[in-house]
């Protein structure tokens, strides 16, 4: 038995304190696989939790100057965070590089569900696999450790399986009661049976014709990017120095072993490159596992099989505020979810193979099913319109195969832990839910392949960035303290926990009696300037870094977050001294995210060219005449300055700004004017529900009944009748 003596005290590296106390630690002697003599650490360190956000810069100094790093890792989403996590809170010198932003990829775009898996649970029990049990389990238990640890980012949410045969009544009943007696003692809540009548109570959108009753289950739901994020900035704050946007080009190998002893990466805002040293680099990147692999060796076969999951979004009134529907058995064998999120109604579906080359973009026949789905669930009364779809993405998950398994041909919905000859640990498939035991599992693999000096996983029951010190009453401090609105408040503690105060300090002055502080960045959403600039403090370096994941405009409303931008923008051309070329660059990168990934797209294709007119005569006429009522020169469409006549003739007033994008929603080919034909097609696609909310439409129609009062002739000028 040896015994070793550390250094108290702090690393400083480039500005950021990597803090790591020791005391007297023990250390026993055993082989590693490849025979060396090893020491494992048995008194483990006391990492330091600093106060301080490092920023990014000196993130970058960090991982240039370090010497060696004890683990180095490739990808910024939840699970390379959470082995950044797991690796910093056991004393070792971590780094994590992404070529994106945190949470860029698949973490960003899930269901939002924190789930163990009822479908898997089915699964298990009529095949009698046993390791599908075992993943339902082990996700049982993480779904409880997560809501523990960012309680202001997630939530338990009932789920209802409608039951519209009276046989599947008992089926799944027997089901869900096993799920929740897997879960044991961390059962969020009892499962139920509804009759008919409650359920319809409950969710009184559902189809009413034989509907024989509901079960409702529990399972978690989160705020996905936000999550991802406050994992990486904890790791942040334990010593790991985390930088986005930096990519890795190769891997470096020692000449000598032809181990993997670092990365060569380059920083993509600036286009530096650099190397950075590790005993230990593991691959944490996702559906893009395979090209990683391939970096160590050409040859390897691929192991990844990505499999999409598309999300269309739509107004909150499609759902109750706090319960969502599930359907385990769609027509084509898919399961379609229907949950609230962000007073918003999110709808999907899973499991669609794609190709993980693609940008995962949903296309016009992902959405038409996904309201197809919607509207076999949803009674009569309730028109979905395809015009309701206010944004609509695509997430890939990386199905695996186990290397190491006999069965290559088979695909598992477990995590998978692969070493490589040179050292390259790859961790690939899981879940979100999952991410803290794969983390585990990662870094434990990490301490055995490479003999390094670390103690156990230190990270359950470990709180996350903001949820220290909040509470569920927390937005009433800010309400009192800052003059804030109750539900911008509301939305700051739930998204920063106890950092939403250092939000709330920053924000301006309204220069209203109410609120007092927090501009909004649009009307119709919680989002305030302040977070703009938050965000930059915590490593958001584009447009779309704030309108995807530091807020979730461009995932809950497309059109809101395109508004948003110009000013959005300008916050960080201050912050970032951004010069003209850069804003616009940023501006126009943004506008093809939205159009292309968040369905703007497949949204504005529903006003096209080639849109069909098919519109009653009469119809036709009366909207001819409203076009006519703002073309006084009859000459054959419309401009700002004509609505700006109109408008002020009934003493309605909107800025020119404004009346440009509402324009320009309607503008087919872009030339600054709408034409009678493309008036005519708005109102068409209205009328089909293809299109729903046109600024332009609402303000014809109401200019024109202020027209028709004004024009009316009064009681007592017409002589009372007499």
């Amino acid at each position: 038995m040896a015994f070793q003596k550390a250094v108290k005290g702090t690393a400083v590296i480039g500005g950021g304190a990597i803090a790591t106390v020791f005391g007297l630690s023990q250390f026993s002697q055993h082989r590693n696989k490849h025979g060396a003599l090893v020491q494992v650490q048995a008194e483990e360190a006391v990492p330091v939790r600093k106060e301080h956000l490092p920023t990014r810069e000196q993130q970058l100094v960090a991982l240039q100057s370090c010497e060696e790093f004890d683990v180095l890792i490739i990808g910024g989403g939840a699970t390379g965070c959470g082995c950044a996590l797991d690796a910093a809170t056991r004393g070792l010198k971590t780094a994590l590089l992404e070529r994106d932003d945190f949470s860029s990829g698949t973490s960003s775009r899930s269901t939002k569900l924190i789930h163990g898996g009822v479908r898997y649970l089915q699964k298990a029990i009529m095949k009698l696999d046993l390791e599908q049990y075992r993943m339902v389990k082990e996700a049982l238990e993480e779904r409880a450790h997560l809501l523990q640890s960012a309680p202001h980012l997630s939530a338990a949410l009932p789920i209802m399986l409608p039951i519209y045969k009276w046989w599947q009544l008992p089926y799944y009943w027997i089901g869900i009661k096993l799920y929740d007696l897997v879960a044991g003692s961390q059962c969020l809540k009892s499962s139920y049976v509804l009759t008919k009548a409650r359920a319809l109570e409950l969710f009184p959108m559902l189809r009413r014709d034989k509907l024989v009753g509901a079960i409702v289950y529990y399972d978690g739901q989160h705020n996905d990017a936000r999550m991802n994020l406050a994992i990486a900035l904890t790791a942040a704050r334990y010593g790991a120095a985390t930088a986005n946007y930096t990519e890795v080009r190769h891997l470096l190998k020692r000449t000598d072993t032809g181990r993997v002893c670092g990365v060569r990466c380059r920083d993509v805002l600036t286009g530096k490159e650099f190397d950075v040293m590790a005993k230990c680099v593991i691959n944490a990147t996702g559906p893009f596992t395979d090209s990683v692999r391939k970096m160590d060796d050409q040859e390897v076969p691929n192991i990844c099989q990505p499999s999409a999951g598309v999300h269309i979004v739509m107004p909150g009134y499609y759902s109750p505020d706090n319960m969502g529907l599930l359907d385990p058995d769609t027509s084509d064998g898919r399961v379609i979810f229907f949950l609230p999120w962000e007073k918003m109604t999110i709808a999907g579906t899973t499991d669609s193979p794609t190709d993980v080359t693609a940008h995962p973009i949903p296309t016009e026949e992902d959405v038409n099913f996904i309201l197809s789905e919607v509207r076999n669930y949803l009674g009569p009364a309730v028109e979905v319109r395809r015009g309701d779809v206010l944004a609509a993405w695509s997430g890939i998950r990386p199905l695996v195969t186990n290397p190491d398994s006999k069965d290559t041909q088979s695909l598992s919905r477990n995590h998978v832990v692969t070493i490589s000859d040179s050292g390259l640990i790859t961790i690939a498939g899981g879940k979100w839910t999952t991410y803290r035991a794969m983390a585990r599992d990662t870094i434990d693999a990490a301490v055995r392949e490479h003999s390094l000096q670390a103690g156990s996983c230190r990270t359950m029951g470990l709180q996350l960035e903001g949820a220290k010190d909040w509470s569920p009453t927390l937005y009433i401090r800010l309400v009192q303290d800052y003059g804030l609105e109750s539900e911008v408040a509301q939305h700051l503690a739930t998204t920063y926990g106890d950092k939403a105060f250092e939000v709330a300090k920053i924000a301006q002055v309204t220069g209203k009696r109410w609120p007092i502080v927090g501009k909004r960045l649009v009307s119709e959403f919680p989002y305030i300037e302040a977070e703009v600039v938050y965000g930059v403090k915590e490593y958001a370096r584009t447009a779309v870094d704030i309108i995807s994941r530091r807020t979730r405009l461009a995932f809950l409303n497309v059109q809101a977050a395109e508004e948003a931008l110009p000013r959005i923008v300008d916050i960080m051309a201050k912050e970032l001294n951004w010069c003209e070329q850069k804003k616009k660059e940023q501006l126009e990168t943004a506008k093809t995210f939205l159009y292309y990934e968040m369905g703007y797209k497949v949204k504005t294709d529903q006003l096209t060219d080639s849109s069909e007119i098919s519109l009653a005569p009469s119809d036709i006429e009366r909207y001819k005449k409203r076009f006519h009522m703002f073309d006084k020169d009859k000459k054959g469409f419309i401009t700002i300055l004509d609505v700006q006549r109109v408008l002020r003739s009934v003493s309605m007033q909107i800025d020119e700004n404004t009346l440009h994008e509402i324009l320009n929603e309607v503008d087919l080919n872009k030339n600054g004017q709408v034409e009678l034909n493309e008036f005519l097609q708005l109102m068409s696609a209205i009328q089909k529900g293809r299109v729903s909310g046109s600024r332009l439409a609402v303000l014809m129609k109401s200019a024109e009944e202020n027209l028709r009062r004004r024009q009316a002739i009064p009681v007592d000028r017409s002589g009372g009748g007499l």
